[in-house]
Formats: structure tokens, C-alpha cells, sequence
């Protein structure tokens, strides 16, 4: 995936009288009521699942909450959260924790190559809030527990292999995890309003049993260069591990991780930030920041989830907010993907794309009810850029 010189240059440092970059300026911003808005245009009226699409695209529900998945006898999964997608032979898997606690855990349903879903199991049980995680070059899903001291489980997506709890990637409230196959590290937010920034280095790529647990540590800025520091003790007591390096960098309850083409990308819910971390040049810089956005009417906030597509752009879910996915292009415009009509009392969570990336998965965590009871999984369809 070629990302292009996507927000480079966007925030110079944190003052307002930086913003000068193409992501800043308000025609940059489209208007969902317009023609044209954004890559893929207006969204048009809602459709009988009460998503609003652009011109092309169709959704349908693939699990609800409390409901067994069409064609099986699993019973989905209470509040569904983060997701990924897996080439299955010709098909796919999608997998998707559950942010309940107790028993929270993660499911998965498979899909064959037309799409018509053939099985749907559950791969972690018996763990605390599931909430988000990420994917790993070698095929398993890592489930991170946001509750205090919180685990990640390593799983495996296709249900044969047992998970595994990960003790050596630290005990914090996990977030989210994003792999760098080429420096050979995992990357993790923390979900704390002075959380951190952590990478983890396993002993052996590929086995997760033991290796170097490090926290980002630099200023106060918004954008400049950083060092990783070693966190002496990853266990978290009887000091957290976010308290136990001094400088360690503190961040705004840390969100959705995603890493493309030498650039991690994660997200902080308590300012609406996007950063960008190069650990090939050791520097971070602001991104995205919707109390920033010169003339208002920032098309993104509640920021949460993110995932991206083969053309190289971001896909970002919102966490409330008007229950929108944004997209954001490497030409630096931010626009609604999709809305979610009826359900205010709901987050969007755990957006990816099928291999072949013509579908986009997600879930409306507690649907029209408000309750983690009455969580939506769907499918979009459509002409996704490549």
C-alpha cells in the first residue's frame, strides 16, 4: 500500500497559527450534504438497515447481538468491538471481540469466496472487556482487555489452537496493537486519559512468549523527535508501567492503531486526535485534530477505530460523534464514508476489509437499544478505491 505523502507537512507544531498545511483549510473538508463530497461522493438516504452509503455501495446485517449467526448455531456476541479480516482459501474470516466484562472474549464468523457466510465460532472466552487489538503477519488475532492491568490474548482466528495470554506485552488497559513487520515490533495505546505509547520487541519474531516491552518518551509538543525507553516492569506492580519511566510521553486515552508503509497511525478519544509516529526517523506529529479545524465543522470527532485500504486511505469510526467511518486521503481530505441513522446511543467499532478489499466490516457496539445486547455487525459492499 502506498501511502504517498499522506498529511506530511499538515501540523509544522502546536500552535494554531501553524495550521496552514491542505488538511487544515476548510476546502478540505467536505460537506456530506453536497455533490461530490469527498472520494466517493454525497451519502445518499439511509437504506433499510439505516446506514447512509454512497452512490454504489450496499450493506447488509451479518450478526446481531444474542442471535445466532444466519446459516449457524453460534450465538454472536454481546457488544462487538474490534475486528480483522483473514484470507480463508478463497474466502475470509472476520474476527471481533466483545467489550464486556466478565466474559468478554472475541468471535469469528467465515465467509466463502462469493461472500455467504459458512460458519461462525467463538475463538477467546473467559476474559474481561475486550476491546480492541490487531492482526499479526503470522495470522493470529491479538484481543486486548481495557480494564486496569489488562491482558493481551493471542488468538487464533480459524478456532483450532487454543488463545494464549501474552504476560510479556505489558499489564495496562490495552487498546489497540498494530504489528511493523519491518522493524519486527508490536505497537500499543493505552486507553488512559495520561496513557502511553508502548512498542514491544519479541525475543523471536513470531512468538509472543517473551521479549522487550518500551514506552515512547519525548516533550510536550505535539510533534518533534522521541526515544523508547525500557519499561522495567511490565507486570505493572506495585507501580504502572505508564508511571514508571520518567518523560514517558502521556496522551489523551489512546484508540485505534494501524500501521502502512513505514508510518504507525493511532488515535486519542479525549482530544479527537490522529498521530503519526515514523519510527524509521523518530519523530511523531499531530495529525488530525478537530478542535483545530479553521471555520469549524470538523467531519470527524469521537475518534476510535481505524483501519485502512489499499489505495492508502484511513477509514476511522467514530465513537458517537453523529456515528459516522471517515475517510481521510493521502490528498489530505477528510469526509464521511458512511453515517448510522437511529442509533445515538451506540459507537461504530471494528472496521476492516475483506482480502480482496471490496467489503468493509464493522459494528454498531450497542445498536438501536443503547445496551451491549443490541450490538450490530455489517457488510459494505461497493467500488472501495484501490
Amino acid at each position: 500500500m502506498e501511502r504517498r505523502n499522506f498529511l506530511r507537512g499538515a501540523i509544522v507544531s502546536g500552535s494554531a497559527a501553524a495550521l496552514g498545511g491542505t488538511l487544515w483549510r476548510g476546502s478540505a473538508y467536505a460537506d456530506p450534504a453536497q455533490p461530490g463530497a469527498g472520494p466517493y461522493g454525497a451519502l445518499a438516504a439511509a437504506d433499510a438497515n439505516s446506514i447512509r452509503l454512497p452512490a454504489g455501495f450496499t450493506s447488509r446485517v451479518v450478526a446481531r447481538s444474542g442471535q445466532s449467526v444466519p446459516g449457524t448455531s453460534y450465538t454472536w456476541h454481546n457488544a462487538p468491538d474490534g475486528g480483522a479480516c483473514y484470507a480463508d482459501g478463497s474466502g475470509w474470516i472476520y474476527v471481533s471481540n466483545s467489550e464486556i466484562n466478565p466474559s468478554g472474549g472475541a468471535g469469528a464468523v467465515r465467509f466463502s469466496s462469493a461472500g455467504a457466510i459458512t460458519g461462525a465460532y467463538r475463538i477467546l472466552a473467559g476474559t474481561r472487556q475486550n476491546c480492541a487489538g490487531g492482526s499479526t503477519p503470522w495470522n493470529t488475532w491479538l484481543s486486548c482487555e481495557e480494564v486496569d492491568r489488562g491482558y493481551v490474548y493471542e488468538t487464533d482466528p480459524w478456532g483450532v489452537d487454543a488463545a494464549v495470554r501474552r504476560d510479556a506485552m505489558g499489564r495496562f488497559k490495552h487498546e489497540a496493537a498494530a504489528a511493523d513487520p519491518v522493524r519486527r515490533v508490536i505497537y500499543l495505546t493505552e486507553d488512559e486519559s495520561n496513557g502511553c505509547f508502548y512498542r514491544f520487541t519479541p525475543t523471536t519474531w513470531g512468538d509472543l512468549s517473551s521479549g522487550t516491552l518500551q514506552v515512547l518518551r519525548a516533550g510536550t509538543a505535539t510533534s518533534g523527535a522521541f526515544t523508547w525507553a525500557p519499561v522495567p516492569d511490565p507486570d505493572g506492580t506495585p507501580t504502572l508501567t505508564r508511571d514508571q519511566v520518567s518523560g514517558a510521553k502521556r496522551f489523551d486515552g489512546g484508540e485505534g492503531c494501524y500501521y502502512a508503509d513505514g508510518s504507525v497511525w493511532f488515535t486519542t478519544k479525549g482530544d479527537n486526535r490522529l498521530w503519526r509516529v515514523d519510527p524509521a526517523a523518530g519523530t511523531y506529529e499531530l495529525a488530525y485534530d478537530d478542535s483545530l479545524v479553521t471555520g469549524g465543522g470538523a467531519p470527524l470527532t469521537g475518534v476510535d477505530n481505524v483501519t485502512g485500504s489499499s489505495s492508502g486511505d484511513l477509514f476511522v469510526a467514530e465513537d458517537g460523534g453523529n456515528m459516522e467511518i471517515c475517510v481521510i486521503t493521502p490528498d489530505d481530505v477528510v469526509a464521511p464514508f458512511l453515517r448510522v441513522d437511529g442509533q445515538s446511543g451506540s459507537e461504530i467499532t471494528g472496521p476492516a476489509f475483506s482480502p480482496d478489499g471490496s467489503r468493509l466490516y464493522f459494528s454498531s457496539q450497542r445498536g438501536t437499544s443503547g445496551s451491549s445486547s443490541g450490538g450490530i455487525t455489517y457488510e459494505v459492499t461497493g467500488p472501495f478505491r484501490t
